[in-house]
């Protein structure tokens, strides 16, 4: 250990304190011993400390900071450095408000286009996810202070997220849900790690020991801190024993008195607290000294330029019919939608920034070069039907040359919390497409949406041009685009699928009961449409240019590939050459091809340039169930280089050396795995996967019942409860503006009101309500009672000898 003398210093009760939070977003001091506070906050994609009274949700104003586009956005852009440049940035701000540690970037997999919290994530790759996080970790943590990727692990989806059961094969966690984790350890270092709200295979991710202590320390070596989600503890000692550190945000004395207990009964050795106490020791002292000597100003200016050059890197030309785009100068426009006057340009919730400034398409317009006819709003940003609108921006179609509709997901529609329910834009937003199509065909449909769409309206637009989440910046960085300033360079780093009902986890994803079971296994996104055979509207690694470009040359090994890319056009542009990886004669069955590497290239016109992709220990490797190891299957394998996963342009085959392991699926059916057919998986076959029982998924009255689920309990008081909060969600949904607060609670176990109430809630409290729901009325009333005073009392000793304890230098007995 790296602090033993300091935590001699402490007695067994102050250790434990130190080990959860002292508000929502500070740890706890004892500066008589040497050690500081220090202050994490939110910030993905900015910073958010909050100015007032805290909370995680984002709910209350907090300090101006950058809005970069988010992650969904800058994922687009393939480019790891650009990642570095913005977490150097997000870096300097966060020192700049005394934040020591930055909570992100997020890095789940995008396993179905529905997770609400898409746009916090990357991709639905694991090895782009990583690199791409690699990238924001490395600039987080240039002056000092700390990244904290999150959330480890396969957490996937918003309903129920505090309490929900991910069941999936050991192979499916390794290779999917955790490669992107290891990508980020190994390569980054970052000094913490956020654990996830649910459990997987039946254990917390936040105490789950072969989460935390086998794979993330010994198999990683990952000797950071791990940090809970807010209010994701669910047994706070276990969670120290298995390997997390600090528990936020602020649990109160119960936090700590269970602990202290833990180790006086022997369920935890003091040991186990030391070894965490020591991990968070290193991280408050050496960040705490980052921040005492950063700067207290940071150039904004600067940092918008960086966020205006990061979207439009970012953005993603899916059609441009004709040529239409780039506009000519002079061009006459009309611009039409909603979104173009109040830009879509960041999701709800925890990551939501209070931008220093926010740019318009309408603000920016002036300095496109382009003319404009006028601007209508177009359409109810909320759906409602508008037929005065709609007929006032058909009449302005018709002035123009071009249409820019600005189209998009409205702010209920993509927020932590709550997961979409469809892949549809409003309807009123597609009947005004085709109404404007019918009067000026030439139409550019300018999206802002973190996750992917559905887009049979295809045919009523020329062009389609994607900006995601495009950040304070973003609508200047679009109009670059659109007038050919900045050549398009952006590639879809999700699969865009033609329906929803073609996606591999529709019949598992968001569905009643505690358990999420993970049919679909390795085939997410593109692993699945293309191994099964389903077309895609837009697949993987797609993205137009206004220039084009060749590939020749093609050298391969088992180390990597050597090519030579040619820009052909007469436009200066970067491209984005990706190397995927396929074994068409595999045994042990595998997606089609899977990405490996990629690199992006910038290129002026007829400049050629060589170009090479490496592979690392984790191009041919699989996770073998029967030797629970690594294991290469040997033979010949294709190494594709392409433009996209459907656009291949070089192919190599190469030997590579196997390790000789058993085939792990050795006389097991599983028809539909080999033929990636994962809409027909089998209770049985999904059985044979996971190597045991599929456990039962059912609603119980326990402490981790949700407030949402209390009408399934057997307590009026518990009826009108849920059904108080329902109504409260439903109309916040109605009048447009979901009420955050109330989605937490709706989604929270019972369990969190004794991790999110500053200590006024305690667990014997909590235990009082789970009576109460089961149906001992008046007993569980009368426990909730006893707690509750039981609890004061504690906490007010506590916290007066905390204090004692504090202001003696004398090292404890």
């Amino acid at each position: 250990m790296k602090h033993t003398e300091l935590i001699k210093k402490l007695n067994l009760e102050q250790k434990c304190a130190l080990l959860s939070g002292e508000t929502v977003f500070t740890t706890r001091d004892f500066s008589e011993k040497g050690i500081p506070a220090i202050t994490l906050s939110d910030g993905p994609n900015g910073v958010r400390k909050q100015a007032g009274a805290a909370d995680h949700l984002g709910l209350n104003p907090s300090v101006p900071a950058t809005c970069f586009p988010t992650s969904a956005t800058v994922a687009n852009s393939w480019d790891p450095a650009l990642g570095e440049a913005i977490g150097e940035a997000l870096g300097e701000e966060a020192a700049a408000q005394e934040v020591a540690v930055l909570l992100g970037p997020g890095l789940n997999i995008k396993r179905s286009p529905l997770c609400g919290r898409n746009f916090e994530y990357f991709s639905e790759d694991p090895f782009l996810s990583g690199k791409m996080a690699a990238g924001y970790v490395r600039g987080i943590q240039k002056n000092g202070i700390a990244a904290c990727p999150k959330h480890f692990a396969a957490n996937s989806q918003e309903l129920r997220r505090m309490a929900s059961d991910s069941i999936l094969d050991e192979r499916t966690l390794r290779e999917l849900y955790l490669t992107g984790f290891e990508i980020v350890v190994k390569e980054a270092k970052p000094r913490t790690i956020m654990s996830s709200y649910n459990l997987i295979n039946g254990t917390y991710a936040n105490e789950n020991e072969h989460l935390l202590k086998d794979i993330l320390r010994r198999d990683w070596g990952f000797d950071g801190a791990v940090v809970t989600d807010w209010g994701g503890s669910n047994d706070h000692a276990l969670g120290v024993k298995n390997g997390s550190t600090l528990e936020m945000p602020f649990p109160g004395g119960d936090a700590i008195r269970e602990l202290k207990a833990a180790v006086e009964h022997g369920k935890i050795s003091e040991a186990d607290v030391d070894a965490r106490l020591d991990e968070l020791l290193e991280l408050v002292l050496t960040t705490h000294a980052a921040v005492e000597k950063a700067p207290r100003t940071f150039d904004a200016e600067a940092h918008h330029a960086l966020a205006r050059r990061a979207a439009a890197e970012s953005v993603v030309l899916l059609q441009n019919e004709g040529g239409l785009l780039p506009l000519k100068a002079g061009e006459r426009v009309a611009v039409v939608g909603d979104f173009a006057r109040t830009p879509r340009y960041q999701g709800a919730g925890s990551s939501a920034v209070n931008s220093i400034k926010v740019d318009s398409v309408l603000e920016q317009l002036a300095e496109s070069g382009l003319q404009s006819v006028g601007f209508a709003p177009g359409f109810d940003r909320q759906g409602r039907p508008d037929d005065a609108r709609k007929a006032e921006a058909v009449a302005l179609a018709r002035k123009a040359d071009t249409v820019l509709l600005f189209l998009g997901l409205d702010e209920i529609k993509e927020s932590e919390g709550i997961d979409r329910s469809d892949m549809k834009l409003a309807v009123n937003q597609l009947d005004l497409l085709e109404a404007i199509s019918q009067v000026n065909p030439n139409v550019v449909v300018v999206l802002s949406a973190g996750a992917s769409l559905e887009t049979p309206w295809l045919k009523n637009c020329r062009a389609l041009v994607y900006g995601a989440l495009g950040g304070q910046a973003g609508a200047g960085a679009m109009l670059d685009v659109l007038t050919g300033k900045v050549c398009p360079s952006g590639k879809l780093a999700e699969t865009w699928a033609n329906a929803y009902h073609e996606t591999p986890a529709r019949a598992h994803f968001g569905g009643e009961g505690r358990t999420v079971e993970y049919r679909e296994s390795l085939y997410v996104g593109y692993r699945y449409h293309q191994t099964a055979g389903i077309p895609a509207a837009f697949p993987f690694g797609y993205g137009l240019s206004y220039t084009s470009f060749e590939y020749r040359d093609l050298k391969a090994g088992p180390a990597g590939v050597t090519l030579t890319v040619t820009n052909t056009g007469s436009v200066a542009g970067a491209e984005i050459v990706q190397l995927y990886v396929a074994k068409p004669d595999a045994k042990i069955f595998r997606p089609a091809q899977e990405l490996k590497g990629f690199a992006r290239v910038f290129l002026n016109p007829g400049e050629s340039r060589e170009v090479t992709i490496p592979l690392d220990d984790k191009a041919f490797r699989y996770w073998n169930v029967r030797t629970n190891h690594w294991e290469v299957e040997g033979g010949c394998y294709e190494l594709r280089v392409g433009a996209s996963c459907e656009d291949i342009r070089l192919r190599a085959v190469i030997t590579v050396e196997g390790t000789a392991a058993p085939n792990p699926y050795e006389g097991k059916d599983l028809l539909h795995y080999q033929t990636a057919e994962v809409r027909k998986i089998t209770d049985a076959e999904f059985e044979a996967l996971l190597g045991r029982p599929i456990p039962e998924s059912k609603i119980k009255i326990d402490r981790n019942m949700t407030l949402g689920e209390l009408s399934h309990g057997r307590s009026p008081l518990g009826w009108a409860a849920s059904a108080v909060l329902g109504r409260l969600l439903r109309k916040s949904m109605e009048n447009g503006k979901p009420d955050l607060n109330i989605l937490f609670q709706y989604n929270m176990p019972l369990r969190a009101l004794a991790k999110m109430t500053n200590g006024a809630v305690s667990m014997g409290m909590v235990d009082g309500i789970v009576m109460e729901a089961q149906g001992f009325w008046i007993i569980g009333l009368l426990r909730v009672a006893y707690e509750a005073i039981k609890n004061v009392i504690l906490n007010a000793q506590l916290e007066k000898r905390l204090h004692q304890a504090e202001r003696t230098k004398e090292n404890p007995a």
